[in-house]
């Protein structure tokens, strides 16, 4: 809220897809964009102050990763915050260790309709240079190193 100390903070989104906001109670956030929350908050305040002037801004987006576990370096979860592929993701990972097997990593990934594991041969887009196998990321895939 611009101009008012006590209204401005920052909230996390919860895995419910809500927040809680003071004066104004609960929201959703699921499945609307910044326009259509500060509309709704805009509305919801103009109970308690005149023409608010609100803005909401998104810090950070937890909610779009990727899981690389396994032999690695690093595993862990990684911000999917732009168009990543598997050898990117390997690279956040630290790398695969020294005991991994490169031509032994799946990819797990769940949609709506399915689950499906796909392999992934380090060796050959690394090696021999097969690029059109070095498979794009989606939110909530996990790569298993072997």
């Amino acid at each position: 809220m611009w101009k008012d100390p006590a209204l401005t903070r920052q909230v996390v989104i919860l895995p419910d897809g809500t927040f809680s906001f003071p004066l104004i109670g609960r929201f959703t956030a699921a499945g609307k964009t910044v326009d259509q929350i500060r509309t709704e908050m805009e509305t919801a305040f103009t109970r308690y102050i005149p023409e608010p002037d609100l803005s909401v801004i998104v810090q950070q987006v937890n909610s779009q990763v990727v899981y690389v576990i396994g032999k690695v370096n690093r595993p862990g979860h990684f911000p999917l915050n732009r168009n990543i592929d598997v050898l990117q993701a390997l690279a956040m990972a630290g790398g695969l260790n020294i005991f991994a097997d490169d031509r032994d990593i799946r990819i797990f990934r769940k949609t709506s309709e399915k689950a499906m594991v796909i392999p992934f041969d380090y060796k050959a887009v690394t090696e021999e240079n097969q690029l059109d196998t070095n498979i794009l990321l989606q939110r909530g895939d996990v790569i298993v190193v072997k």
